[in-house]
């Protein structure tokens, strides 16, 4: 283990801080959905991933990433940042004229560690399943790893992407499913319930585990599990319970903070919750 459970939570504590910090000053972003996923973001690239920051776009011989709810961007540059993959420093541009960290991920500015658009939602399941079936025809036995969010799933392109790994045994392919129950009109089951996504996968063939996501050690655990079942035929499916907006107690639990962002009261209180650990940029 690279590090200690300790010392990914407070990795994962400064990176809900750069999230906060990122949206509040350009008054725009989604602090929700990236304060809710930050363990996970922190567990991947501290721990699981077999990834490399001296980045190239091909990705031969390491793990890859997609994340297909790119609306989540500010807690993915924090924790690329924050690896090594560009300076801390520039997440003072989030979102801003001619920065490389746009609102929704892109990849024309040439900015490390991406590697596709996800504006559009729905899509990076269908991505990181040609770029797994592309590893097994080249021979790499590397993993491809894609994040979705869980009122995403309601674009029904993904439903032809879950059809489709079982039947063709893309079983280097891990999903992960965050299921906060929340998306930017309010509660899932309201807008357009999802009913069992259990019992979903399960009939089209899926390998699923269920975790929450916001206890960093169940979130290492089921991600090793995760990687010790594949090349078993079957790809697998993470669903991960988190709560949008968690470790601010005024955020957390609710669409509310899905796409606004803090005042300056709001984040002197916030940032009050978040112990500083790696140092603010």
């Amino acid at each position: 283990m690279k590090h200690t459970i300790s010392e990914l939570e407070n990795i994962a504590s400064q990176v809900r801080r750069d999230v906060l910090r990122m949206v509040h000053a350009v008054q725009s972003g989604h602090p929700g959905g990236s304060l809710g996923c930050a363990d996970f973001f922190t567990a991947l690239y501290f721990e699981i991933l077999n990834h490399k920051p001296e980045f190239n776009m091909d990705g031969i011989g390491e793990d890859l990433f997609f994340l297909s709810n790119g609306h989540i961007s500010p807690v993915w540059y924090s924790v690329l940042a924050r690896s090594g993959y560009f300076e801390v420093s520039e997440l003072a541009t989030f979102r801003k004229i001619n920065s490389r960290l746009q609102g929704h991920p892109t990849t024309h500015e040439g900015l490390p560690g991406i590697r596709i658009a996800s504006g559009s939602l729905g899509q990076g399941t269908s991505v990181a399943i040609g770029a797994a079936l592309a590893k097994k025809l080249n021979h790499d036995n590397s993993l491809v790893y894609v994040l979705t969010g869980d009122g995403e799933l309601q674009e029904g392109q993904n439903w032809e992407a879950f059809m489709f790994a079982p039947h063709h045994e893309v079983d280097n392919l891990i999903v992960t499913v965050d299921y906060n129950g929340q998306q930017i009109d309010g509660p899932t089951e309201k807008i357009l319930s999802l009913t069992s996504l259990k019992n979903k996968f399960e009939a089209f063939g899926w390998q699923v585990i269920s975790y929450d996501g916001n206890n960093m050690e169940e979130v290492l655990k089921a991600m090793h599990y995760a990687k010790s079942l594949t090349g078993k035929g079957k790809p697998i499916v993470n669903l991960m319970s988190t709560q949008m907006g968690y470790g601010v107690d005024f955020m957390a639990g609710t669409n509310k903070w899905h796409g606004a962002a803090p005042n300056d009261e709001q984040l002197a209180k916030a940032l009050d919750q978040l112990q500083e650990t790696l140092g603010d940029y």
